[in-house]
């Protein structure tokens, strides 16, 4: 900025005045710091800037940017809080990839983010865990909790809401309910099969193997794992997809197999979203408050960034049941 201050004649106070736009510059000098910065090649760089103030007040979120609704409450929760905090938001997309997931983050260090929130893949510990570990910025593990890692972590009640409703189909008279489980690896999947599993102990139900199927956590995935159920000798009376979006590609399997929801089949999910109670019929579905989620990790980050001896924190947020049709009992109020 020296540089350009002397070759177009004026102070350094003017040309920061005209790349920042703090205040208002006569047209005739304004042009003539543009021309000298171009004349220099000088690019005006806010990381730079941040750093010699010591704060660039930017945080990273990295997550993987599928179209799924859940993610984006999550977001705008995560967004809005941020906002609250004058912080600003850096996205990457980890693509649910444990080797793009690392570069991804190795890109918001080089940014210089003063704190991090992540929605790790399925093998994070071997790539992106050791690189955080390697630079001390603080970060917020946010929805897939790992237990056995001293961090701040927030997500949702998996297991126990999962019991709930699987507990609810089987007080309807189910007992050979199929299961669309989302990618293995990732602690929400895990947390899910688990509250499946536990809701069929206390009811002294065995489990068919063949009841449970991976749907990779995807629409696609979802409907090959429906129609994989529907194949075998002694179908499932009821379905319950792990997340929304495998319950979508459930849904498409059903119609086309011309199965009748809920007469002929019963389906329950986790993962509500906007639109749900608007299908025919409406779908009992599990409640993430995400929003809500997502503004606590970010709480949790302000609170590390500023106290980093602070004693690491797990909170697990309630989900919350939305009982329609779907699982072949009228709506409640």
């Amino acid at each position: 900025m020296t540089d350009v201050a002397r070759t177009a004649g004026v102070s350094v106070s003017t040309v920061s005045h005209v790349v920042n736009g703090t205040r208002r510059v006569a047209a005739a000098t304004r042009d003539k710091v543009h021309q000298a910065m171009g004349l220099l090649g000088y690019e005006h760089n806010p990381i730079a800037r941040s750093l010699a103030a010591g704060s660039n007040r930017t945080i990273g979120l990295a997550l993987t940017a599928a179209s799924n609704p859940y993610w984006v409450d999550l977001v705008q929760g995560i967004d809005g809080e941020a906002t609250r905090a004058g912080l600003n938001l850096i996205i990457v997309d980890t693509r649910d990839d444990a080797r793009h997931e690392a570069v991804a983050v190795a890109n918001l260090l080089a940014h210089h983010i003063e704190g991090l929130v992540i929605a790790p893949s399925d093998d994070w510990r071997h790539l992106t865990l050791p690189l955080l570990r390697d630079h001390p910025v603080p970060y917020v593990i946010v929805d897939r909790i790992d237990p056995d890692l001293r961090a701040d972590q927030v997500g949702v009640e998996n297991e126990a809401s999962t019991a709930a409703v699987i507990d609810h189909l089987i007080s309807a008279g189910h007992t050979r309910i199929g299961m669309i489980a989302g990618i293995s690896g990732l602690a929400t999947s895990a947390e899910r099969l688990r509250g499946f599993r536990n809701a069929h102990h206390h009811a002294d139900l065995a489990i068919d193997p063949c009841l449970i199927v991976e749907g990779a956590s995807t629409s696609e995935g979802g409907r090959r794992a429906a129609l994989a159920l529907l194949d075998l000798p002694e179908p499932p009376t009821a379905v319950f997809a792990a997340n929304n979006d495998m319950t979508i590609g459930a849904l498409a399997a059903f119609k086309a197999a011309g199965i009748r929801v809920p007469r002929d089949l019963a389906i329950v999910h986790f993962d509500d979203f906007a639109w749900a109670d608007l299908f025919s019929p409406g779908l009992t579905a599990i409640a993430q408050p995400s929003a809500a989620i997502g503004a606590r990790a970010v709480q949790l980050l302000v609170r590390r960034m500023t106290d980093r001896e602070a004693p690491p924190q797990t909170i697990r947020l309630p989900a919350e049941i939305m009982h329609r049709e779907s699982c072949g009992c009228p709506p409640r109020t």
